[in-house]
């Protein structure tokens, strides 16, 4: 009876919201946009296969009984960006809030010696170029029609304690704490707020991918390695579950986080030993 309680107050926060959420057909995406679908929250989905916006789209429809609006479109061009915000903006009838997820970088994990031009180039659109331009066309939005927005962006906590085997990511997002401060300062008069989201690990194909490589450099089991660098990292023993991402999604997307807009918000189950 309390969870339900609890899931209802949830609903509330996010009900009827049309919230564009990106790289959201596998791995923490589409646990974003799922759990939001399911609390009530009007999705659009992001991915540039169309394979797999249809298959995430089957499946947020099963978890939820909502079918998100489905977006192919590649964020690592301009053209791409913006066909994601003015076709979600268009089919959601208004836009009310965005959440930023991203695929990984190529070659990671890779360490500093192993990468490439084309591999820092890669970093840069994903993880500054792409969060940077969404945001401006998104603060255009706002600006123009006169309402109220919210970004979310979904970083790492190894921004805030670095791993060298993922330098790429680490260098290319430790820019959207700054962006989402530049954002509050120069636009919460005009009802545009901006957060980042530090998180740590969740049980997803990427996280599996990326677990996998490092333990074949070590030379030791998959199993091993995932104990090592996921379970054994925190004391909780544990990785994040969706559910607890979906309900500090609808705090920020609600008007309650006002207050803390601009703000840089560690999930991470203690992974960091810094404040």
């Amino acid at each position: 009876m309390q969870t339900k309680s609890i899931l209802n107050s949830l609903s509330d926060l996010v009900r009827g919201k049309r919230v564009l959420v990106t790289g959201s057909t596998k791995g923490i995406g589409f646990y974003a946009a799922r759990e939001l679908a399911s609390l009530g929250a009007r999705v659009a989905i992001v991915s540039r296969s169309p394979e797999n916006v249809d298959k995430a789209v089957n499946e947020i429809r099963e978890y939820s009984d909502y079918e998100p609006l489905g977006i192919v479109a590649d964020l690592t061009t301009r053209e791409g960006v913006e066909k994601a915000v003015f076709d979600a903006e268009k089919q959601l009838e208004g836009l009310d809030g965005i959440v930023f997820n991203i695929g990984n970088i190529g070659c990671e994990p890779c360490y500093l010696h192993e990468a490439r031009y084309e591999d820092w180039v890669e970093a840069a659109l994903r993880h500054t170029v792409a969060p940077g331009y969404l945001a401006s066309v998104f603060a255009r939005l706002v600006l123009e029609k006169k309402r109220k927005g919210t970004i979310i962006f979904l970083s790492s906590v190894s921004v805030k304690q670095p791993m060298p085997i993922f330098v790429l990511a680490d260098t290319a997002r430790a820019g959207l704490v700054q962006l989402s401060k530049s954002i509050a300062l120069q636009y919460a008069d005009k009802g545009l707020r901006a957060f980042t989201v530090l998180l740590g690990s969740f049980d997803t194909p990427g996280a599996r991918k990326n677990i996998q490589k490092m333990a074949e450099r070590l030379g030791i089991s998959f199993e091993e390695a995932w104990k090592r660098f996921v379970l054994e990292a925190t004391p909780l023993k544990r990785v994040a579950k969706p559910e607890e991402l979906g309900a500090l999604l609808a705090f920020l997307l609600s008007p309650f986080s006002d207050y803390m807009n601009g703000s840089t918000l560690v999930f991470d189950g203690v992974l960091s030993k810094c404040a």
